[in-house]
């Protein structure tokens, strides 16, 4: 359990910092597709795939101080900012080992816009389907956010180059 934690922690660490609470389901949930160590349960929900139990872990870890949760107040919306404290980092040195290419992939999906995230969050939650069928199903389920052809052309591009950073 200790250990399900501490992955969380260490994918703000890695990243530096996590603007959104969006975001950071879809980092996990994405790392979680490429076969890393998160046991979250995801369903599919209004912003894509959504984890409850990450929820409830994100906030258990703020309560025990090993992240930190900002919240910031942008007119229409609030936006939440992750951080590990130093307490946080000595608790994720004692429970994870280094997965390989993980400190790249979650670099790299910290660059990513959320709308982006949501975009191949959405598509790996389809990917038994075809790349046709996906491209449909996720056309139909996010049709509100008019995700456009090139779009899903780089987001294909993306999780290939993903898939080659967990290879290195």
């Amino acid at each position: 359990m200790l250990e399900e934690h501490a992955n969380v922690v260490r994918v703000v660490s890695l990243a530096g910092e996590v603007t959104g609470r969006k975001k950071l389901q879809k980092i996990v949930y994405i790392a979680k597709k490429l076969n890393y160590p998160f046991h979250e349960k995801y369903h599919f929900h209004m912003y894509g795939p959504y984890s409850e139990e990450l929820t409830m872990r994100v906030e258990e870890l703020c309560t025990m101080g090993f992240l930190t949760e900002r919240k910031e107040d942008k007119g229409s919306y609030q936006q939440y900012r992750y951080e590990v404290t130093d307490k946080g980092t000595t608790f994720t040195e004692s429970f994870c080992k280094e997965a390989g290419g993980l400190p790249q992939i979650i670099k790299e999906l910290n660059t990513q816009s959320a709308r982006f995230l949501e975009l191949v969050s959405s598509l790996l939650y389809f990917d038994e389907l075809s790349r046709e069928q996906q491209i449909v199903k996720v056309r139909t389920v996010k049709a509100k956010l008019n995700f456009t052809d090139e779009e899903f052309e780089h987001a294909f591009t993306f999780m290939t180059k993903l898939n080659q950073f967990k290879n290195n």
